[in-house]
């Protein structure tokens, strides 16, 4: 069994660790809140003082971390990562950040001697629990050898992205995709509700028709169809708006960097930042359709 640190411990940190600790591993955790490294001790992991502490125990690292600044302090800056990982240590930033800062940060980690590779995930809270994750790993082929056998605890899916950064690139390309599928879907069951065909029936029919997708069929924005979406416990998260709009901001960055045309994505974010202005971004995203219909 190996020694993992693990940092930050939201609401998909905090499982991923778990599914770590009950797999055997001893796993020193950190976070800012009292609160999550608690229940992470309760889940079989051991408390630490400090980022530095549960580093210099560790011989894999594991971070889930809100941005690229975050993740570039935790790393990078005084009492981090490299300051305290052990030689030949793995390190694995299973963040969704921007690209540039996947790149440098592996990039100054190879310059260090370190392993890393950029593994952000897909799949929600539930995924993050049920230990079923996809994830989308960017960096060098034995680096993503090395760090596979801990994603394969927390994940179901692991894809060999490319080179550092094309995991972010994976990501953010997919949740452009999901965010724009999830307009279209919420527009689609209010263009037909408003019309006199009741959400059911309309599942019934595109469900099984060529506007069959992932955000209808599984997460559906419309109450009734699916029992286990949001939309059928009042759009608590789930995956909140606010997590979809930082996406949809990280696409439109990566797309204007690489003079992409994104007029979807664009529309797409810009939808979400409404939502957002209207203060209702702690909904789950496929809230939007609340929105659409005027509701909020």
């Amino acid at each position: 069994m190996t020694n993992i640190a693990f940092i930050g411990l939201g609401n998909m940190g905090g499982p991923m660790a778990k599914n770590l600790a009950q797999a055997g591993h001893t796993v020193y955790v950190s976070d800012l809140s009292k609160d999550a490294v608690d229940r992470a001790v309760e889940a079989g992991c051991v408390a630490t003082s400090s980022i530095g502490e549960a580093v210099s125990k560790g011989d894999v690292v594991v971070s889930m971390l809100p941005n690229g600044a975050i993740v570039k302090s935790v790393y990078l800056g005084d009492g981090g990562v490299l300051e305290n990982a052990a030689k030949g240590a793995v390190l694995i930033d299973c963040s969704t950040i921007d690209v540039a800062s996947a790149k440098e940060v592996i990039g100054k980690s190879q310059e260090a001697g370190f392993a890393m590779v950029d593994a952000p995930v897909s799949g929600g809270t539930a995924a993050a629990d049920a230990g079923t994750l996809t994830f989308m790993v960017g960096g060098e082929k034995d680096a993503f050898e090395s760090a596979k056998p801990y994603l394969d605890i927390m994940g179901k899916n692991i894809f060999h992205a490319g080179k550092a950064g094309n995991g972010q690139v994976a990501k953010i390309a997919n949740n452009m995709l999901l965010g724009i599928s999830m307009i279209a879907t919420s527009e689609a069951f209010n263009l037909a509700e408003r019309n006199g065909l009741d959400a059911q029936t309309f599942f019934d029919i595109s469900s099984t028709a060529s506007g069959q997708c992932w955000s209808m069929t599984s997460y559906c924005p419309a109450p009734g169809p699916v029992e286990t979406a949001p939309s059928n416990r009042e759009y608590q998260p789930g995956f909140a708006a606010a997590m979809m709009l930082k996406d949809l901001r990280l696409a439109q960055e990566v797309a204007q960097q690489s003079k992409t045309a994104t007029p979807l994505g664009a529309q797409a974010e810009a939808l979400y930042a409404l939502m957002e202005a209207k203060g209702k971004d702690g909904l789950d995203f496929s809230g939007i359709f609340k929105m659409i219909r005027g509701e909020i």
